[in-house]
This record gives structure tokens, C-alpha cells and sequence, in this order.
């Protein structure tokens, strides 16, 4: 498969041009290596996993930072601890943006050490899997929702053996790469939840019910949630809390991030198999939210996404939110949109004092619907022809 551009480039090159080192995180396998060989070419390389890379750094870190003051990658870097207070005192030793580009795999272990040893030094970018826009056009990607953006799927062209590559990627996360990362969990027991969670995809989290189950404490569920929220697996949507006379939710709602991996562990195997699948309508929702998230990444400094949802079951499935402004989106599935399925979006608008809210759905025109509403086809936002409204570019 030939290089594939990546839209967090952007956000990459902005934060090398603006802060000494930059920290690119993400999924195993989600092409993080790829991008840093493609935009950082000519740079020195190490990769903590190989045992020679690892061994020329840790024996002399200092010494190799001296010897090395710039154009250097550092993957898996969080397998050495012990570079980040080395990093520190060789980054306050020489000004200038744009020496070190370190990657990781495993987000808030990794960044509560770069945060505190780094703070003012680094800037963060996360990259995911492909996206649909990304595959946009890349011969034998039609099938991107089935089978989900983790690059080396998309090398293989029959189902059987991107079958039992996802299967593989699973096992080895929960056998091999939690471990390395100190994770002490029964794989077995983390692959039943990860299993359980398709089915509560795109739903309000309980973790109650999840735990009972599993036979286990609700708190043993919330620990092994935040090991798969960690390593980008699943997502848990927060709400949003406005002071409006109307209760809203607490709780999460709960996202397997990749929709190969949520179609596989649900038991699916062919793209047909998605056709039938009672859950269809939410693994749409989680592959729009995804794609929406990437697309407020390069346009909005820091955006957060929450989901609006009163007591009374009002519900609005995406809000963008950078700083004063918010960005409504309700998906749907189906080609129509019916005015009276769009009540929980006109309900949150005239709560929070929106003039404009979406809809994208699968269907081919644009329009705008009264009150402020705009219907967006998913095909333009793929396209990137849609304007949803959502900041601008940061970089």
C-alpha cells in the first residue's frame, strides 16, 4: 500500500515548528512510525523496541542527547522512563524548535511523564487510525468502515486474512503489549469486557451491569475502561454540563474507537455481515464522531467533545466545543431526515443559545431544514466539502 497522507501532519509540523520536541501518540499500528519516516526524513532514528536501540540510548542518555542535540526520532519512547528528566536538561541547554519528535503508544502514563518533565517543552499531537477521508480514492478501501482504519489491514485484500489479522492485533495487545507496558490483567477477562462493550456501543455506560457480568466490582470495571481508553481503544464520551433548568446525564457514553475492531469482536466477518447487524446505526455514529474529532484536531486548539442528553431522554449525539462556541451535530443513518426525529437538536439549541446545528446523514444533497438546521451528506464530509462550522486550521 503506497504512503497515505495523514491530516495530522499539519498539526505535526505546527507543534515541531513551535516547541523543542513534539509527542506523537496513538494506537499500535496506526502508522505513527510511517508518518515520522515520511516527514522527518534525514532524522536519526532509534526504536526502543529493538534491543540495540534500546541498549545505545540507556546506557548513556546524556551522552547520546549531547552527541545527538537535534533531528532525532524516538519511538516507543515510553519504555525508558528515564529519558524524559535527560530530555529536559538537553532541550533547557540549546533553544530551537523542532529537535526531537518522540513517539508513544500508550497516552496518559506517557504524558503524565512528559507533562511533568517536559512541561512548556512539548507539544502533543494524536494520531488514529485512517480515517475515511484519509482512504478517500486509495484503491481497496471502499470497504474502511467494516473494516476500520488500522493500516495493515488494508494491505491484505481477502476477508479471511484481514480476519485473522485483527484477531491477531487483539491477542497481542492483551498478551504481549499491556504486559510490556506493566499492565498486570487476566487477557481473557479484558477480552470479554472489550467484547461486551459492543454491544453497549454507542449507549450510556453502566458500569454496574458490566461488572456484574464479569462476577467482578464496578471499580475493577472503571480501572480496566481507563487501560483501554489509555491505549486508544475505546472512548468514553462525557456529557455536557450547561447551566440550563433542565437535568442532564452524568454518564458516559461508550465507544470501541476502530470499527474493525468493534465489528470483529462483535462477532462479524464479512462486509454483508454489517448490512444485518442490529447495531449498525451505532457503529455509523462512532465512525462520524471519529472522523469529526480528527477534523476538530486540526482546526481547534484543544477542542472538546461531549454529547448532550437531558433526564428526559432529549439527546443531541456530538458537540464540538471551542471555548464560547458549540457545535451541534446530530447523525443519522438513514438518507431522510424527518423534522420530528430532529426534537432533541432544536431542544439543545434553544437551551444553549445555538443559531446553528447539523445533521449528517448518508444521503446525497445538502439542504437546511427551518430553525437553523443543516442537513450534510457523510459523503461531503469525507470529501472534506462540508463546513460544519468547527474552528479553523491551527497550523
Amino acid at each position: 500500500m503506497r504512503f497515505v497522507p495523514r491530516h495530522a501532519t499539519k498539526v505535526l509540523r505546527g507543534q515541531l515548528s513551535t516547541f523543542p520536541c513534539a509527542l506523537l501518540l496513538g494506537p499500535r499500528q496506526c502508522g505513527k512510525s510511517t508518518l515520522a519516516a515520511h516527514h522527518c526524513r534525514g532524522w536519526k532514528r532509534l526504536d526502543l523496541e529493538r534491543p540495540a536501540d534500546f541498549e545505545a540510548l540507556s546506557d548513556d542518555i546524556e551522552g547520546f542527547l549531547a552527541t545527538n542535540p537535534r533531528h532525532v526520532v524516538i519511538d516507543e519512547a515510553q519504555r525508558l522512563p528515564a529519558l524524559f528528566p535527560a530530555l529536559r536538561h538537553a532541550l533547557d541547554q540549546e533553544r530551537g524548535a523542532g529537535r526531537y519528535l518522540l513517539l508513544g503508544s500508550a497516552s496518559p502514563p506517557l504524558l503524565k511523564t512528559a507533562s511533568e518533565s517536559l512541561a512548556g517543552r512539548v507539544g502533543v499531537v494524536e494520531l488514529a487510525p485512517f480515517s475515511p477521508s484519509e482512504l478517500l480514492g486509495v484503491p481497496g478501501a471502499a470497504d474502511r468502515w467494516f473494516w476500520g482504519g488500522l493500516p495493515p489491514v488494508h494491505h491484505y485484500r481477502s476477508a479471511d486474512r484481514r480476519g485473522r489479522w485483527l484477531d491477531g492485533y487483539i491477542t497481542a495487545f492483551l498478551e504481549r503489549e499491556l504486559p510490556m507496558l506493566g499492565v498486570r490483567i487476566d487477557p481473557t477477562r479484558l477480552r470479554r469486557l472489550w467484547t461486551m462493550l459492543t454491544h453497549v456501543h454507542g449507549q450510556l455506560l453502566n458500569a454496574s451491569d458490566l461488572a456484574r457480568s464479569l462476577s467482578v466490582s464496578s471499580h475493577t470495571v472503571d480501572s480496566h475502561l481507563d487501560v483501554l481508553e489509555s491505549a486508544f481503544m475505546v472512548r468514553r464520551l462525557p456529557p455536557f454540563f450547561a447551566n440550563v433548568r433542565k437535568r442532564l446525564t452524568k454518564r458516559p457514553k461508550l465507544y470501541v474507537r476502530d470499527s474493525g475492531l468493534l465489528h470483529f469482536l462483535a462477532g462479524l466477518r464479512r462486509p454483508d455481515d454489517l448490512t444485518t447487524w442490529p447495531r449498525r446505526g451505532h457503529s455509523f455514529e462512532g465512525l462520524v464522531i471519529e472522523e469529526i474529532a480528527a477534523l476538530a484536531a486540526e482546526r481547534v486548539l484543544r477542542p472538546e467533545l461531549c454529547f448532550w442528553r437531558t433526564q428526559a431522554g432529549a439527546e443531541v449525539d456530538l458537540l464540538v466545543v471551542d471555548g464560547p462556541r458549540i457545535t451541534p451535530i446530530e447523525i443519522k443513518l438513514g438518507a431522510a431526515v424527518d423534522g420530528r426525529q430532529l426534537a432533541g437538536l432544536r431542544q439543545c439549541m434553544a437551551d444553549l443559545g445555538l443559531e446553528r446545528g447539523y445533521v449528517i446523514s448518508s444521503g446525497s444533497v445538502t439542504h437546511e431544514l427551518p430553525g437553523g438546521v443543516m442537513v450534510v451528506p457523510w459523503r461531503d464530509i469525507v470529501a472534506r466539502k462540508a463546513d460544519l462550522g468547527i474552528g479553523v486550521a491551527t497550523a
